[in-house]
């Protein structure tokens, strides 16, 4: 195929980068190019990518468009340097998100409910919108320039995914990190289930709460002494079981003047009991003289002290209950150094009154709240009330009874429910756990095997998130989702982990096609024991959709049942990347999970990016409007715009983006216009040329090592040095590096090369000159759409389909073509580029015009010029 003519361009005001962007992906779709660059790699080397599964049922956002984008610049450059990248799309289908939408369309407001509807109508109904927004999805990532398959992709809710999660969890039950126990979670009253801890770090909120001091009479005290407690959480105080204090802090009894009541807190908190501390009288005013310390002890002299319970509805527990217990978690920053202890509401409770012998692990937790947050009947002066709603009245209820020392308030960070956006609470809750802190110092080792862009994050944020890691709740309480494989029988003595359809057919008789609740809730298995102990029965739960994302690696392939051997020659996975909020999140159960299994990090690479806000530094709200429509920035400036903004800022560091229009605008004004005039100012000297000459100018036929012109030198030398420095920084995952070097040289490109060659890209220096002015800068302009393409995929496409008429040998498709590579011994001309540098800095056109001259004798070609 011959060298043909360059087609015209249009003049800079007449382009449109958005309507030429639509040209390119009909290019794209005629020459399935996505598809062909697939098939020209295979058999290449293969470089793993793991794509995180986002939910269908909302719109892609900013932050979604930006992870997104960084994914694409990562997976093309990939494929430039001659690996092939499987890339598939995935879906997170399962969970709350989904199950949330439903509940709100169909008014239900409790578990009930959904029973009474029938699990097998709740569960479709929540089938049939998980996939909503897929095409539209389709549509804009596709229209935003990304390369992924849609039609191969995963989606959780897939039977053979599902499998995979089975596989995954029965072989953490082999290796003992799976138990079942109870366990203080974060809990959604609205959502009625646990959420994992990650989740209740998502949605904080400051909001004031009740602040108050109830008072405990010790029994038998001969000063008729109470302890004091604090809390913010008045609606736990019917629950209360036991008191909690440090060991070795002092405390202090103390007398009340005016009243004659008698207190026990630590000596440290004093001052938080009312009118403790003397008070010198102004104006003639007595003074007051404070609280009388009749006596001073160590936290460990009132262990095992019994005291009055506030209420009666444990009063069968006394005698076992309503005891002083020791421990060091006590603090004396705030409060009064006493903790009331209400096991089925706190952490730390739960431990100690364990530890003390107030409540037995394993056997019987006395928790008065339903599974909707309100009282059940045994609380008889509270009995069907939400616990927060009820706070008052409690209040109410023990200052009536001369138990409240002091009543206030106070304003505190507290987790909301990242769904609903209610308050959660804390109560234990029966679930199934993977034993994370068994498996803590290898997360540690395996997070040190990673590289992590930037390193803080990887170093600070999720090495600390690992080192303070707790045991982690899988199981939820609800419908729609992966079902927990475990069958158990009713004397809870006998428990199977299936691990896999087959073997569950092989265990129960009956055929499966689906692994949903509704499908194998009804099928049991037969006791291994014998007929007279019945049948086990699979156990309600269904895993946490962290679980399943993070099972992604395994399930996505169908692992172990297919794809065996390609899986593990593909894992870890070479590269991966979300926002900030997955240190927590995706990337946390992603290597929980490998290590639990292999002892890997599920990943070697990782691009972590920070949030994008509205140009106010507000986060971006639909119902304030505070941001433009991703969509309508693309109609209006085009994806490559829109693209080059993103990673270009301070997002690729993590740090937050405060979103302005007006950038994106001022990267078509001061980036792909002059870019776009350097292009076309080649093509129209080339069609001057080639009309002077009657024939096509073979323009990469030029042979750039008899280049003698320093400009020509300096533009080839300069091309190397950036295509090396690219090619360094994107090997280390550096994109806030990579990008600023590749616009510093399309500057200096337009502004200098372009600039200063003008008359000589014109002809003045005569055919020969004019022929290698014409083609250092088509060979530099190749080089540029090359290394831009993964960046800029529409816009290099555009000038690559042009200038490719002059080398008839050249891929189709720009995104075809190899990532350049100079020789070793490629001539960077250093002192040159300093030189020319220099040049550009002059402060008046007059000296840059002097060193220009002196720049302009030429200089004998070079041994190994360019490439």
């Amino acid at each position: 195929m011959a060298c043909e003519y360059l087609n015209d361009v249009k003049d800079g005001k007449d382009y449109s980068f958005p309507e030429e962007e639509s040209e390119i992906l009909a290019f794209w779709e005629k020459i399935n190019a996505f598809e062909e660059q697939n098939k020209r790699n295979e058999g290449n080397p293969e470089y793993s990518f793991y794509d995180g599964p986002p939910f269908a049922t909302g719109l892609p956002h900013y932050g979604h468009i930006l992870a997104g984008t960084i994914k694409d610049v990562v997976t093309r450059y990939a494929c430039s340097t001659g690996h092939h990248v499987q890339r598939r799309f995935g879906w997170d289908c399962h969970g709350l998100p989904v199950e949330y939408e439903i509940d709100q369309a169909l008014n239900i407001k409790s578990k009930d409910d959904v029973l009474k509807m029938g699990i097998d109508k709740y569960n479709e109904e929540c089938r049939s919108i998980v996939m909503r927004y897929s095409k539209e999805w389709e549509t804009i990532v596709t229209r935003m320039g990304r390369w992924i398959d849609f039609e191969n992709d995963y989606k959780t809710l897939d039977p053979s995914y599902m499998e995979s999660v089975w596989w995954v969890f029965k072989e953490l039950d082999k290796k003992g990190l799976v138990y079942r126990g109870f366990k203080v979670m974060p809990y959604s009253t609205t959502c009625n289930t646990p959420l994992s801890n990650f989740e209740a770090g998502l949605n904080y909120k400051t909001v004031s709460d009740p602040a108050v001091m109830p008072s405990f009479p010790l029994k038998g005290d001969p000063d008729g002494a109470a302890m004091v407690a604090w809390t913010t959480t008045p609606w736990t105080l019917p629950s209360n079981l036991a008191l909690c204090v440090h060991p070795e802090f002092d405390y202090v009894k103390v007398k009340d003047p005016e009243t004659g009541k008698v207190y026990i807190v630590a000596e440290g908190r004093l001052s938080s009991l009312p009118n403790a501390l003397p008070v010198k009288g102004k104006k003639g005013k007595p003074d007051k003289p404070g609280f009388e310390v009749l006596a001073k002890m160590k936290g460990a002299a009132l262990k095992g002290m019994e005291y009055e319970p506030l209420f009666g509805y444990y009063g069968a527990m006394t005698g076992k209950a309503f005891k002083v217990c020791n421990d060091k978690y006590v603090t004396d920053d705030s409060g009064t150094g006493v903790v009331h202890q209400a096991p089925a509401f706190g952490e730390d409770d739960y431990r100690v009154c364990i530890e003390h012998g107030i409540i037995d692990k394993g056997g019987d937790l006395p928790c008065p709240v339903d599974a909707n947050g309100c009282f059940e009947a045994n609380v008889t002066d509270f009995a069907g009330r939400y616990v927060k709603e009820a706070d008052k009245d409690i209040i109410a209820h023990l200052k009536a009874d001369g138990r409240m020392v002091s009543i206030g308030s106070v304003a505190h960070n507290y987790p909301f429910c990242w769904r609903s956006d209610t308050p959660l609470i804390y109560k234990a809750v029966p679930s199934w756990f993977v034993s994370v802190t068994t498996i803590k110092e290898q997360l540690l080792a395996n997070n040190l095997k990673t590289r992590w862009v930037p390193q803080y994050v990887q170093e600070k944020r999720f090495h600390n998130w690992l080192e303070s890691a707790h045991d982690w709740a899988v199981s939820r309480t609800r419908f729609w989702g992966t079902p927990l494989p475990v069958w158990m029988s009713d004397d809870m003595q006998e428990k199977i982990f299936v691990g896999s359809i087959e073997e569950l057919e092989r265990l129960t008789g009956e055929k499966v096609t689906d692994l949903h609740r509704h499908f194998i809730d009804h099928l049991t298995i037969p006791s291994q024991r014998g007929p007279e102990f019945g049948v086990l029965k699979r156990v309600e739960d269904v895993f946490d959709c962290w679980f399943e994302s993070g099972s992604m690696p395994y399930a996505q392939s169908h692992y172990p049942f297919e794809n065996k051997e390609r899986f593990e020659q593909t894992f870890p996975a070479d590269f991966v990347a979300e926002g900030l909020d997955q240190t927590r999140g995706w990337f946390y159960t992603l290597m929980v999970l490998s290590t639990a299994l292999f002892d890997k990090p599920a990943f070697k690479n990782l691009i972590c990016n920070g949030l994008v806000l509205a140009e106010n530094g507000k986060k971006m709200s639909k119902r304030l409007k505070n941001y433009p429509d991703p969509m309508e920035v693309v109609s209006k400036y085009g994806a490559d715009a829109l693209r080059l903004y993103l990673i270009n800022s301070p997002v690729v560091r993590a740090d937050p983006l405060f979103f302005k229009e007006a950038g994106v605008f001022g990267v078509v004004k001061d980036i792909f216009l002059p870019w776009y005039n350097a292009y076309r100012f080649l093509v129209q000297n080339t069609q001057r040329m080639a009309a002077e000459n009657g024939k096509p100018v073979e323009l990469a036929q030029v042979d750039l090592g008899k280049v003698t012109n320093v400009l020509d030198r300096w533009i080839l030398a300069a091309a190397v040095t950036m295509t090396k420095e690219v090619e360094v920084e994107m090997e280390a995952y550096k994109l806030y590096n990579v990008v600023p070097r590749l616009l510093t040289f399309i500057e200096r490109l337009t502004n200098i090369y372009v600039r200063y060659n003008r008359k000589r890209l014109k002809g003045s220096g005569g055919p020969e000159d004019t022929l290698m002015a014409l083609g250092t800068l088509y060979h530099v302009m190749m080089t540029l759409c090359k290394v831009m393409a993964p960046c800029t995929p529409f816009f290099t496409e555009h000038m690559y389909q042009n200038l490719r008429r002059c080398s008839p040998d050249a891929p189709a498709s720009v995104h075809w073509t190899r990532y350049p590579t100079p020789p070793a011994d490629a001539a960077t001309d250093l002192r040159l580029q300093e030189s020319v540098a220099r040049m550009n800095k002059a402060r008046s056109p007059e000296t840059a015009s002097a060193l220009l001259l002196r720049l302009l004798h030429p200089l004998p070609p070079s041994p190994r010029a360019f490439y």
